[in-house]
């Protein structure tokens, strides 16, 4: 039986050591070493699911984030095995260093894709928003706005989301579902139309639906903050008369239902055949005409506590509001001659 020396051993066993402290002194300095190419920085870099530690390495390399492919694998088995590296679409900025890398991998910082719903838009505008930006989501937005389970508890009536998408900036991973989007704006409106807003509600007689209905006719209205309690002011005080609304977005909002706006609201368009037409019909239309903002939903349930009945354009984004009829027609002549639009 072949003896080995003891000596012999333990120079084995020294050289193994030396050459295990120079793989991890080098391992380390790769770790942390920046990548120098000026080329490199600030890079997307998207990971698949499923994707695996070999394929990873050979994708980062390939983007020219790192600088090998090897040595990346080694050092992630060595150092943060068995924690995962998660997928998703990444941003990394300069210094880039593995490390940095591995490190934001298994944190899962995926980049955000920022998306800004205005107010005042339908739920098919908001559709056209999204794929007029581009924006990197799957499945069908305009499908996903009929589940009207989503909103069940506040409008049992609903027939579609319109009204309950709320305006608002959101970011999203790229891939993200539509569903997802539909319920971060659902949430979104439930968070600015909390239990005090359901109270306040109740006490005007009105359901949620009838609010937010308020509030689209209001948003579409008007742009100005300041401007927004006095017009539902008018509206709330025309439905406690049982005058018509009068609201020319009514019609407008009709009129994209039949695919027939062009961009002008014509004399003849008053007499529309629709429940929405506000000029044909008291009360309220059937449903939100838009999806309003938080102004807008507070200037429903807390009118101004004026006794205006009509409001008019200045053609300059504000309004003139008056009491009488008689009023109202001076501002008419004064400001809208020419033009039909906006009498009330």
């Amino acid at each position: 039986m072949l003896t080995i020396p003891r000596k012999a051993i333990e120079a084995l066993i020294f050289i193994l050591a030396i050459a295990n402290l120079g793989l991890a002194c080098y391992l380390a300095l790769v770790m942390n070493s920046p990548l120098k190419d000026p080329a490199a920085s600030g890079k997307n870099v998207f990971i698949e699911k499923g994707q695996s530690l070999r394929g990873i390495a050979r994708g980062l390399k390939k983007e020219q984030v790192i600088k090998s492919d090897g040595a990346f694998r080694l050092s992630y088995s060595l150092y943060f095995s068995p924690r995962f590296l998660r997928a998703g679409e990444y941003r990394f900025e300069p210094p880039l260093t593995p490390k940095r890398i591995m490190l934001q991998m298994i944190s899962g910082q995926i980049m955000l894709h920022p998306i800004t719903i205005p107010e005042g838009l339908t739920f098919t505008e908001i559709s056209a928003l999204l794929e007029e930006k581009a924006f990197p989501y799957q499945g069908s937005f305009l499908d996903t706005c009929r589940r009207v389970e989503l909103v069940s508890d506040l409008d049992p009536k609903a027939d579609n989301l319109e009204g309950y998408l709320f305006p608002e900036t959101y970011r999203f991973a790229r891939g993200v579902e539509a569903i997802e989007l539909v319920k971060a704006m659902i949430e979104q409106f439930r968070k600015n139309f909390g239990p005090e807003d359901l109270a306040r509600a109740g006490r005007l007689n009105l359901t949620v639906r009838e609010i937010v209905t308020l509030a689209s006719l209001i948003e579409k209205e008007t742009s100005k903050e300041e401007e927004k309690p006095l017009v539902s002011a008018v509206f709330h005080n025309r439905l406690r008369l049982g005058m018509k609304l009068d609201c020319d977005p009514t019609i407008i909002y009709a009129l994209k239902l039949q695919g027939r706006f062009d961009g002008n609201l014509r004399l003849k368009d008053k007499s529309l055949a629709s429940p929405y037409n506000t000029y044909l019909y008291r009360g309220l239309p059937p449903g939100p005409i838009c999806n309003p903002g938080r102004a807008s939903l507070q200037a429903a349930l807390h009118p101004a506590p004026v006794d205006y009945l009509y409001f008019v354009s200045r053609n300059d984004g504000s309004h003139v509001f008056n009491r009488s009829y008689q009023e109202h027609l001076r501002a008419v002549s004064k400001y809208q001659l020419k033009n039909h639009r906006n009498l009330r």
